[in-house]
C-alpha cells in the first residue's frame, strides 16, 4: 500500500521571517541605520560564495565606513582649520630648497608618536601655514585631537581671560589637543599689554613640552632671534626658542612667494586680455558724407488740381517771340535792283 505523502512545510519569506525582523529591529534601536540599509540589499539579492563571516563584514562595513568618516569630519570642525589643505596640492617644484622627502616623512605623523614639534620658518608665501595645516589634517584623519589658531588671536584670547578671570579654562583649548598649530608668529604685531607676552606663550608651550605625546608645528615669519623683540621679553622668548628647538624637526623654507608668482600671472592673463581686445578689425569709413536715407513719399489722397477751368477759352494774346523789325531793314530788304537799259 503506498504511502501517503506528507504536506510540505513552506519556508517563512524573508520579510517576515522572525529571526530577520529581530535582527531589523536590534539594528533601529541601535541606530545602525546603513547597517540596516545592506541587510535590505543582501536579503534581496543574497550571495552563495559569501562564508558567514563575509557576510557578516559585508553587513557592518558601510556602517563602520560611515562612522569614522563622521568622527573624522567632527574632529575637522573642532580643530578650527581656516582650509584643508593637502601636501597632493603643494607645489613643490616651486620651492627647489625645500626638502620634499623631508615633508613627506612627517605627513606620516611618527613626530606625534616622538612627541616632536615642527618649526617652519620663511617669508611671507613660502608655503610654511601650506605645510603646517596640511600636516594638522592628517592628524584630524587619525583621529587625534587638532586645534588650530593665530599667535595673535591666541594671545588675545588669554589676555581677554585674564580680565575675566578665566584664564585656566582658556589654557586648556591650547595645551590638552594632540597637535596645536600656531600660525603666523611675526606676521601681526601684538598689542601691548600689562601681562608678558612670552609669559603667556610659555603657560601654553610649556606645558605640552612636558607632555611627551603632544606636538607643536609653529610658523614663523621672523628669525628666530627676532621673538625677543616681537613678544617684548627676551629673556622668555630666549627661554621658549631653547625649548622648541631641544625635541623639534626645523625647516626654514628660503624661496619665492607664491602669491607673488600668482599676482604676476594674473597681471599678465589681464594683459593678454586687454591687448586681446585692442587688436579688434577696425572698420573703413569712406570720406564722403553719408546722405541721409530719403523717406518716401507718402501718396496724397486728394485729387490733383487741373491747370485750367475748363469752358473759359484764354483772352490774353500770345506775346510775340520778337520785336517787328524797323523801318530801315525794311527798306534794305525790299529795295528793287536798278534795271539797265540801253542808249
Amino acid at each position: 500500500m503506498p504511502r501517503p505523502t506528507e504536506p510540505e512545510q513552506t519556508k517563512p519569506s524573508p520579510a517576515s521571517d522572525p529571526t530577520l525582523v529581530r535582527i531589523r529591529e536590534g539594528l533601529a534601536l541601535l541606530r545602525l541605520g546603513h547597517a540596516a540599509e545592506r541587510l535590505e540589499e543582501l536579503v534581496a539579492e543574497p550571495a552563495a560564495d559569501l562564508s558567514r563571516l563575509e557576510w557578516l563584514w559585508a553587513l557592518l562595513e558601510p556602517q563602520l565606513r560611515a562612522g569614522v568618516e563622521s568622527r573624522i569630519e567632527r574632529r575637522i570642525r573642532q580643530s578650527r582649520l581656516p582650509e584643508r589643505k593637502t601636501l597632493e596640492s603643494f607645489r613643490f617644484e616651486f620651492q627647489p630648497s625645500l626638502d620634499k622627502d623631508q615633508v613627506l616623512d612627517l605627513a606620516t605623523l611618527g613626530f606625534l608618536k616622538d612627541g616632536k614639534n615642527v618649526l617652519l620658518a620663511g617669508m611671507s608665501g613660502t608655503g610654511k601655514s601650506h605645510i603646517g595645516m596640511a600636516l594638522a589634517l592628517n592628524a584630524c584623519t587619525q583621529n587625534l585631537s587638532v586645534r588650530y589658531t593665530t599667535n595673535a588671536k591666541m594671545l588675545s584670547a588669554l589676555n581677554a581671560s585674564l580680565a575675566v578671570g578665566n584664564l585656566q579654562e582658556v589654557l586648556k583649548q591650547y595645551t590638552r589637543p594632540d597637535l596645536l598649530m600656531i600660525d603666523e608668529v611675526g606676521l601681526e604685531q601684538v598689542e601691548r599689554t600689562v601681562a608678558s607676552r612670552a609669559g603667556l606663550m610659555q603657560k601654553v608651550l610649556l606645558p605640552r613640552y612636558d607632555e611627551p605625546r603632544r606636538s607643536t608645528i609653529i610658523t614663523s615669519n621672523i628669525p628666530w632671534e627676532s621673538w625677543g623683540d616681537y613678544l617684548g621679553d627676551h629673556l622668555g622668548a630666549a627661554a621658549l626658542i631653547d625649548r622648541l628647538l631641544h625635541r623639534s624637526c626645523v625647516i626654514v623654507i628660503n624661496g619665492p612667494s607664491w602669491r607673488d608668482h600668482e599676482h604676476t600671472l594674473e597681471v599678465g592673463r589681464n594683459r593678454t586680455k586687454s591687448s586681446s581686445a585692442a587688436v579688434k578689425p577696425v572698420k573703413v569709413v569712406s570720406a564722403e558724407p553719408a546722405t541721409p536715407p530719403t523717406k518716401p513719399a507718402k501718396p496724397s489722397t486728394k485729387p490733383a488740381k487741373p491747370s485750367a477751368k475748363p469752358g473759359k477759352p484764354s483772352t490774353k494774346p500770345a506775346k510775340p517771340s520778337a520785336k517787328p523789325p524797323g523801318k530801315r531793314a525794311v527798306a534794305k530788304s525790299v529795295k528793287p535792283a536798278a534795271k539797265k537799259r540801253g542808249k
